[in-house]
Formats: structure tokens, sequence, C-alpha cells
């Protein structure tokens, strides 16, 4: 018996890492040319080959400059720069969602080969650079035992954290390093199978609103639709009171979200479905309407019918909105920043997508942080890479970036969950004396940044 299920296994992991294509080029943009769906026992995979970064960097823009701010992390996944410019990082991994299938057994370890195997941090980490030399020389821990912890975000003298299963706050201070007590819960978040177990969050531009990205419970509903309850879409959440409904629906793993400088509008980046080819279906970059619905499970990007769903529903296909921008298939998009002009002229509008990187194509994308400029408010343009070589020409893979938050004072702050790092890239011919925000003697008022320093 031991044996027969041995080389059952062996077969389907040489089935899954030899199944192979001639993907076509990745379609970015608006109206992405979409090809026809490919249905096959089991996907392509091409696994991340972990590496260490030795002497090794990223590459960035010539000019630019990237430095490693932070290292032996446990598992950093999304970034917050601080009014006085401290970062907090929140470190961890989560879900617990059984396998349901035996290809998924087997999927699901050779998939566990291509990223870290450092404990989950669970916890919140503080960095502050104390003299502005860019060198972050301060590391404490902000706030610990957390459960996965993911979003973050800052209003009114009040930190939110999303942990995987619910949204928790800590009072906040200017200057602080540790938090000064246990979290207080906001409300639960759905979190039986967690199949999906990221929860984004961002803050309305007045403070007054939380939006928490929370995905689906399966691919395409494998489990079933009561599994899908409260799943597969954003909720707005009452920062005061804990009150929530559903924002926007059938947004399949919403990873990320940010709140556009001006207009106020929510875009988010999302993970669409896996196993219709190695070139579907696109992952999205989309502003979020309130009431709107995105077309999962039942659909994909607009009226493009997904036959596995049952039972399928064309009221809902005929409602489904296109996102507004392709990223390409499978780049596993999982942090989103607008930038501002202090990030140089030709990154001053647009937001930068940091992109964790594919398993289910025999060639390889993603493994990068791109930019995608904007024009009157909208992207325009193909994306641009920006930081790149976390994936070697050797085919080693040397780290995964997940979260992208711009400091105003100029800089990218990237996490990277591979090498358990965070990365910090300045424009050029920009000196450290100009960075450094000014420390006030004493703290300010919660809520209250000082002056010329905007919210975070």
């Amino acid at each position: 018996m031991k044996f027969s299920y041995l080389s059952t296994t062996m077969a389907l992991m040489a089935l899954l890492t030899a199944c192979d294509g001639d993907p076509a080029a990745p379609d970015y943009g608006s109206n992405p040319q979409l090809p026809e769906q490919e249905r096959g026992l089991l996907p392509s995979m091409k696994i991340a080959n972990p590496a260490p970064w030795g002497d090794r960097q990223p590459t960035v823009p010539e000019g630019y400059n990237i430095t490693a701010i932070a290292t032996d992390l446990g598992i950093p996944r999304q970034t917050l720069v601080l009014p006085n410019g401290d970062i907090l990082v929140a470190e961890g991994r989560g879900g617990s969602a059984p396998a349901l299938r035996p290809k998924d057994v087997i999927a699901g370890f050779i998939k566990a080969k291509g990223t870290t195997s450092v404990k989950s941090g669970n916890r919140l980490t503080l960095l502050r650079d104390g003299n502005g030399d860019g060198v972050y020389e301060e590391r404490t821990v902000f706030a610990d035992n957390l459960n996965a912890p993911y979003g973050l975000a800052l209003v009114n003298g009040q930190l939110y954290v999303a942990n995987q299963d619910a949204l928790v706050r800590f009072s906040y201070r200017d200057g602080q390093t540790r938090a000064e007590g246990p979290p207080v819960k906001v409300t639960d978040l759905p979190s039986e199978i967690n199949h999906h177990w990221t929860k984004a969050l961002a803050a309305s531009a007045d403070g007054r609103f939380l939006y928490v990205g929370i995905g689906s419970n399966s691919n395409i509903t494998e489990r079933g639709l009561s599994a899908e309850v409260d799943r597969a879409m954003v909720w707005q959440v009452d920062a005061q009171t804990g009150a929530h409904k559903p924002y926007a629906t059938g947004l399949r793993n919403p990873t990320a979200l940010a709140i556009q400088p001006g207009s106020g509008e929510l875009w988010a980046v999302v993970n669409e479905r896996d196993e219709l080819g190695p070139n579907l279906v696109p992952d999205y970059l989309t502003s979020v309407r309130e009431g709107g619905f995105y077309g999962w499970p039942y659909s994909y990007w607009g009226q493009n019918v997904d036959p596995r769903v049952r039972p399928q529903d064309p009221q809902k296909v005929a409602s489904a909105i296109p996102p507004d921008y392709s990223l390409g298939s499978h780049v596993a998009a999982l942090g989103l920043a607008f930038s501002t002009p202090a990030m140089g002229a030709q990154f001053a509008d647009g937001v930068f997508v940091g992109e964790h990187g594919s398993w289910n194509r025999s060639v390889p994308i993603g493994y990068k942080v791109v930019f995608v400029p904007f024009r009157d408010g909208a992207p325009a343009g193909p994306p641009i890479d920006f930081v790149t070589g976390f994936l070697g020409e050797d085919g080693n893979t040397y780290g995964r970036p997940v979260g992208v938050t711009v400091d105003p004072r100029g800089a990218l702050i990237v996490a990277d969950d591979l090498s358990n790092t965070v990365w910090r890239i300045t424009p050029p011919q920009q000196s450290p004396a100009a960075e450094a925000p000014p420390r006030p003697s004493t703290p300010t008022p919660a809520g209250n940044p000082p002056p010329n320093y905007p919210p975070s």
C-alpha cells in the first residue's frame, strides 16, 4: 500500500512539473485579448527555487538606490509608514484549508518548496531611522501574539490590523515603539477554512470607513457555494462601531487595497482563478465601485463565462463589471501603492504593484515590482519594471515581493517574504538628510501627524 501511494505521488509530481506548453506573452492593459480556455487534468507548474541573496540585490532603474533595511524577519507581508517616518512590518503566514483532491495535495507540496521555511512571526515589527541617514538602526516588536496579521491602517490615533480572523486596533501616539496593551477587536472576519487567508486593509480618505479584502475559499467553488458566504468581496467597516456590509463582490482574491489621492476612490489588485490555461485568467488592477459585482465565480473579465461553475447564473454574468487593467495571468499581485512626485518624474503618477510570482506556468511571470502609469486618474500605458532580479537568470529565486508602500519623503518600501527582507528604494540625487522628517521633541497628539507630513 505504501509503495502504491508513493508511486502514485511521484507520478503526479512528474505530471505536474512536466506539463508544458508555449505560453504567449502576457496581455496587459484595459482591453486584453483573452485566449481560449485550456482545461486539462493538471496545470503546468514551475516552482521558485529559493536561494540566498549573498552579495546580490534586486535591480532598480538607473540612478535609483536600493537598500535592505531589515533582514531575518518572520515572513514580512505588508508595511505601513507612520507619521514620524517609522515603518511597521506585518509578519506572518496563515491559512488552514484542507486539500480536496490528490492533485491538490501534490501541488501544495510542490508549491511549498518555493516559499520560506521560516516560522510565522505573527507580530508587528517597528523599524526606526533615528538620524535620517537611511539606516534603520532601531528595531522593536510593536505587538506580538497576533494571528497572521496582514493589512495595516492608521486612522485618527488608532492603528488597525487585519488578522486572518479579525480586524483589531491599538491606540497609537506619535513616536511610540510598542503597543501599550492588547488589541481591541473591531469585528470578526470570515476565517473558516481560509483557503485565501490574507485580509487586505485600507481606510477611506476621511477615516470613517475601513475596507477589508476577503478572498474566496476555493479556486472555483470546489467546496460549494455555502463555503463562499461573505467571501470573494470587499467589506466596508465602520471604524468606530465595527458594523460592516459588503461593499463590492465577485472579487476572487483582493490581496491589496489603496485609496487614490484626490478622488478618494478605492482601488484593488485581485488574483483571479486558475486551471484555465497559462494565459487565463488575468490578475488585475481595478477601481472598486460600491455595489459592483466583478464576476467571480460565474465569469471573468466581464461576461466570459466559466463553465465549471454549477449552477450557472446568467443574470449575475450580465451584471459583471470588467476590471480596469490586466496585469497578466498568474502574476500573483499582492501589493498596491499610489505614487507621489517625490518618486521621480517617470514614476510620479501611477501605482506600484508587488507581484509575488506565478507557480502555474511553464514560463514564470511576475517576481517583480511594476509601475502602472496613470493619466487623468486612470491606468494609461504598459507596466514598467521597477524592481526586478528576484528571479535570477540562473533559475534561482532570491526573493518574492509582497506589500509595497510609498514613503511620502520619496522612497518605496518593499516586503520580500522569501528572503524575509524589507527593501527601500530611493530616487536619484536624494540625500539622506533631505529625506529625514521633522522629529518633534514631544509626541504629537494621537491622529495628528507633524506639520507638512501627509497621513499614512
